[in-house]
């Protein structure tokens, strides 16, 4: 329990908590099979001031790690252009993902399909300027609404011992 207290209370220096909150959230919104969320509860749990300012840096961290697996899909689709010398077929899904276009990132912040939207949007090559910022809007309303309901569900403050 002591080795629990001081990481919390280590997670909780604003010098460490939040770049490693925004190195995480940066991390799992890329296809590594990794979640921010726990961290971003750990450093507001430790010190409740930290609520917003790990909000919008997991927000800012979590987008930029889409927008990566935008440029990652961008590069795909590229790649895959050169070697086939044709149009891909699109198949049902990504004839709807067009046909929403830069607003179905909005579902990025989804587990298990929402980074490969990301990379499916750039396949697509969706303009990346309104991508980001569906992606923003959706990966900010995940981090309030969960860590908001963590809180409400776990509500009593961390006191180191």
């Amino acid at each position: 329990m002591a080795q629990v207290a001081l990481l919390l209370t280590w997670l909780a220096l604003p010098a460490v908590g939040l770049p490693a909150v925004f190195v995480m959230a940066l991390l799992s919104a890329t296809l590594l099979p990794l979640g921010s969320e726990p961290l971003v509860f750990a450093l507001i749990k430790a010190d409740l001031s930290q609520f917003w300012p790990a909000i919008l840096v997991a927000t800012a961290g979590n987008t930029l790690g889409g927008g990566i697996s935008w440029a990652m899909g961008y590069g795909a689709e590229r790649g895959y252009e050169r070697l086939r010398h044709h149009q891909p077929h699109n198949p049902r899904l990504l004839q709807w993902l067009a046909r929403f276009g830069p607003k179905a990132c909005l579902l990025a912040w989804l587990p298990l399909v929402g980074d490969p939207l990301c990379s499916v949007a750039g396949w697509l090559r969706m303009p990346l300027g309104p991508c980001l910022v569906y992606m923003a809007i959706g990966k900010f309303l995940r981090y309030l609404l969960m860590t908001s309901a963590l809180l409400w569900l776990w509500p009593g403050e961390f006191v180191p011992s």
